[in-house]
């Protein structure tokens, strides 16, 4: 089937809704673009005495500009691109504050009441340090990632994470109560990361985490600056992040992406893959012919696919709604994109591509919902946040750029010759 003839993709005219604070990977972007650079000032007190509180750290989510409460509470954050931004104030020992924030040229001031964190019984976890080191071994492969860039991260306070592994459920679970503190030397960043939920779930293949980031500029000499720049760079072209910029910045096509329909069927020949691993387990060591069985219904592809081969555009499946920068997006079945500037190269067993194209970088993209919100900085801002499969799903934290990352006006991407799809 070569048209969308049959599909109507409804979204309504209007839209009105209060926006929820979200912890989710890639958000917590400014959504409003304005001339200059804003300022927040404030006050950090407790909540039960009002006495001010020192050493508090007050940052913008996900973004490169935060700092600390001097002894009378007090703190300032200058110099930031104008947008709408999730605020956190946080300290061992108290509730963490979050407010969004929309910034524009005129300062914002804020008064900020902590309050004292009760300690549930359910939040004292007790983990054998035998466990404690192969849950973290496990940890820093899915949570870095396993690329040249994730070797280059470290932690230096591993030891105030919770990690849980359920071998059962295949699934490892983890977060922190203070800040982990991250060096990213691949990239050229300190990140502070208060992780809030993180799970690993090896069933069904699925990475998700919620948490609180703040980057910083590592030091470093002017030729590591300029090859944290650059790799930078290469990071943000043809990511996630440039694509939802393309939708409304007018720049979709000549940036290099392709967007079309992907309609898929589970195959009724292969289990889902708790079933498979379950027998796996079960037969592993016991039954070798039954483990072959399970092996081979392992190998059968997910999906009947069936790709709809025009290219959609934008205003197909973007629309904008009543709050400013704020735009929402809806399509059927799964969205398939390609981006014609890099060449794939990690072969992805369940990404559907025709044979007779060009091995362009491909991701398909599925709701959660039947549609999500998005701004013009290229984050979404609905929770459950979507799936991402393909050539997306290879950057973990490793290669996560701040929010407020631009792109070089003079840098040249490597891009590739070839004609799209």
């Amino acid at each position: 089937m070569n048209n969308l003839d049959s599909y109507k993709i409804l979204m309504p005219a209007k839209l009105y809704f209060r926006l929820p604070i979200l912890l989710l990977a890639c958000i917590w972007l400014p959504c409003v673009v304005y001339a200059q650079n804003g300022t927040i000032t404030g006050k950090v007190i407790r909540a039960d005495g009002k006495a001010p509180l020192a050493k508090v750290s007050v940052f913008l989510s996900n973004a490169t500009v935060g700092a600390t409460t001097d002894e009378d509470g007090n703190f300032t954050l200058r110099n930031i691109r104008p947008g709408q931004y999730d605020l956190v104030a946080t300290s061992v020992g108290y509730e963490d504050f979050t407010q969004q924030i929309l910034v524009g040229a005129t300062p914002i001031t804020l008064n900020i009441e902590l309050k004292q964190r009760v300690m549930q019984l359910q939040d004292v976890i007790v983990t054998n340090n035998v466990n404690w080191k192969a849950n973290y071994a496990m940890f820093l492969t899915e949570f870095f990632g396993t690329s040249a860039y994730a070797r280059q991260c470290k932690i230096s306070n591993p030891h105030d994470l919770v990690l849980i592994y359920s071998k059962t459920k295949r699934t490892l679970t983890a977060l922190s109560y203070d800040f982990i503190n991250i060096e990213n030397k691949a990239l050229g960043y300190r990140i502070k990361f208060l992780l809030k939920d993180f799970k690993s779930d090896k069933l069904n293949n699925i990475i998700s985490w919620q948490g609180r980031v703040l980057y910083e500029e590592l030091p470093g000499t002017d030729a590591q600056k300029k090859l944290w720049e650059q790799r930078r760079q290469d990071i943000y072209y043809g990511s996630a992040m440039q694509f939802f910029r393309s939708l409304v910045d007018g720049n979709f096509d000549k940036n290099g992406f392709v967007m079309r329909i992907l309609a898929r069927r589970p195959n009724p020949e292969r289990p889902p893959d708790a079933v498979i691993q379950r027998k796996l387990d079960k037969f592993d060591g016991v039954n070798r012919d039954s483990v072959q069985y399970w092996y081979n219904k392992y190998q059968l592809q997910k999906y009947f696919d069936n790709l709809y081969r025009d290219p959609i555009r934008v205003d197909q499946v973007v629309k904008e709604t009543d709050r400013k920068g704020i735009y929402v997006m809806g399509f059927p079945e799964c969205l398939y994109v390609t981006y014609t500037k890099k060449h794939e190269t990690q072969d992805f067993k369940d990404i559907y591509r025709p044979l007779d194209w060009e091995n362009f970088e491909t991701s398909v993209v599925t709701l959660n919902t039947p549609y999500i919100l998005f701004d013009n900085n290229g984050s979404v801002v609905t929770s459950p946040s979507p799936l991402f499969e393909g050539s997306w799903s290879k950057n973990k934290i490793a290669e996560l750029l701040p929010v407020d990352f631009v792109p070089s006006a003079s840098y040249t991407p490597p891009y590739i010759k070839g004609a799209k799809p």
